[in-house]
């Protein structure tokens, strides 16, 4: 009878790892974030605002964790690289980015090149509008353990990211009254 119960545990064990391997080799699923936010100001404070990374610790919830690892100042630019450390869930981690794309007063692309993500691309654009600047932040992502994202993601990780992009917005309302 202990055989029958080893042969089975041992079983379902291969059958996690194959899971779990496969996982790797799949197309991954890219999730997608949205946000817009309208603030009463001019485009040159605003994009200014932005484009200095140090502002992103005033615009994360403190209990993230943020914290930019990469000596200040940093000159906002296409191929800047920025190491922060930031809490995923609770555990501690370094994430890497890069601006990889940039244009003064429009937008800027940072792409993770190191961190909790198998892909990263957040797409930071300000248009002008009537009476101040339209903000919208649009990310795509991608899990590391597809396997698991069906659980994962929904529980866990898309409510993390609207919690700190629902911060930011108040932050952010804050700052340009």
């Amino acid at each position: 009878m202990n055989l029958n119960k080893k042969n089975i545990l041992i079983a379902v064990l291969i059958i996690l790892f194959i899971v779990l391997i496969g996982s790797f080799l799949r197309q991954p699923k890219i999730y997608t974030f949205y946000k817009e936010q309208f603030v009463p100001s001019d485009m040159d404070t605003v994009f200014e605002f932005f484009s200095r990374p140090e502002n992103l610790e005033k615009i994360t919830p403190s209990s993230m964790g943020f914290n930019i690892i990469t000596p200040s100042p940093i000159e906002m630019k296409e191929g800047a690289i920025i190491d922060y450390t930031v809490k995923i869930m609770g555990v501690p981690m370094r994430w890497r980015t890069m601006i990889t794309s940039y244009k003064k007063n429009e937008y800027f692309v940072d792409e993770q090149l190191k961190g909790p993500y198998s892909y990263w691309h957040h797409r930071h654009s300000f248009k002008e509008v009537e009476g101040g600047v339209l903000i919208i932040d649009e990310i795509t992502y991608a899990l590391p353990i597809q396997a698991f994202r069906k659980i994962v993601h929904p529980v866990l990780i898309k409510p993390q990211i609207e919690q700190i992009f629902n911060f930011r917005f108040k932050t952010i309302q804050d700052k340009f009254k």
